[in-house]
């Protein structure tokens, strides 16, 4: 049975929520700019319009070239780990998994940094691209070796998929710290890449990141149907049709270049991927058809949130990863000591 009119109405409202919080995320900040200003801006700038000339320009310039762009990457970023993370949480039946907890993340740092020091001692590569293909890599090369590290036990339980993630990010990690002593004067690049941040997202990263993320998550929700058959198991998947082998290799694929993407952008931020889906299916329940979708808007909803907290309400900003880890660690103990205390039951 297809999600019905419920279902619709209550993604409309997800989705006008995070659109009215963009809105007033624009308005927050060291300079204070009316709700009124900001629509007419983005107004004009959408249909191509001159800006209402009683608007200060340093109005136009911070809205346009400052909190646009981070607004409209903390959206993006945010829906696509979140939904990354209900997919993984799926294909691994695994509501412990996600980016951040496999060491996805921290693999795609790994690449980023790794194209970093490569150009500091001279290696000329395009960052444009370099970077988001070799964090692509880097995350993919650590899903391999978690999953490899974990295949000896038959239910790949939590507790194994956990601790292989641990001992993969771990030495990446001392990986990573080696590139940082190796770049001296300019370790800060790659400390940019631990701690996470939105700051300085430009339009050209966007150009890259939105349609990418748009078109992944889109093609992830059209298999919602095949998720939820895939729960069943591989055999009975196959008798309807689905194979899951091939299934699983293009979602995992699909999932990590999105991570590597959001990484390349934004370094590493933990959590939403486990966060946002887990309490979201026991609010809609586990049908991947309806999950997928709420996923993406609740995540964008999220990490703006807290990007919009630490920017503007803060005293200083506080890097995002930072603030997602300081609230996600909890969580995550929490959710790990419940599965040991009512089994490990998807």
């Amino acid at each position: 049975m297809q999600p019905g009119r419920p279902f619709v109405i209550s993604l409309v409202l997800l989705a006008l929520a995070a659109a009215l919080a963009a809105a007033l995320a624009a308005t927050l900040g060291f300079l204070h700019i009316p709700l009124k200003e900001v629509g007419a801006v983005f107004s004009a700038q959408l249909l191509q319009q001159p800006v209402p000339a009683d608007i200060d320009a340093t109005t136009v310039s911070v809205l346009t070239n400052v909190r646009l762009p981070r607004i409209l990457a903390a959206l993006l970023i945010g829906g696509s780990l979140a939904i990354c993370g209900a997919v993984f949480q799926a294909v691994l039946l695994n509501p412990l998994a996600d980016p951040y907890t496999l060491g996805i993340s921290t693999g795609a740092a790994f690449g980023a940094s790794l194209v970093i020091v490569l150009q500091i001692f001279g290696l000329a590569l395009p960052t444009a691209i370099s970077v988001p293909v070799f964090a692509f890599l880097g995350g993919m090369g650590t899903l391999a070796l978690v999953l490899y590290l974990a295949a000896g036990d038959s239910r790949l339980s939590s507790t194994t998929l956990i601790l292989a993630g641990v001992i993969v990010s771990a030495i990446l990690s001392a990986a990573i710290g080696f590139f940082k002593f190796l770049a001296d004067e300019q370790v800060g690049i790659i400390i940019f890449w631990l701690m996470g941040s939105l700051a300085g997202v430009s339009w050209g990263q966007l150009q890259m990141l939105a349609p990418v993320t748009l078109l992944g998550a889109l093609l992830l929700c059209t298999f919602g149907r095949d998720l939820n058959i895939m729960t069943a198991g591989d055999r009975a998947a196959a008798s309807l049709g689905v194979s899951t082998q091939r299934l699983r290799l293009m979602l995992v694929c699909v999932c990590s270049l999105l991570t590597a993407l959001a990484v390349s952008v934004s370094g590493i931020i933990g959590f939403v991927g486990l966060i946002v889906p887990h309490l979201l299916r026991h609010l809609s329940g586990p049908d991947n058809r309806v999950l997928l979708p709420y996923c993406f808007f609740a995540g964008a909803l999220l990490l703006l949130t807290a990007d919009t907290l630490t920017r503007a309400v803060l005293p200083s900003e506080v890097p995002i990863g930072v603030l997602t880890a300081l609230l996600g660690g909890p969580f995550f103990c929490f959710l790990f000591k419940k599965r040991q205390r009512h089994g490990s039951a998807f």
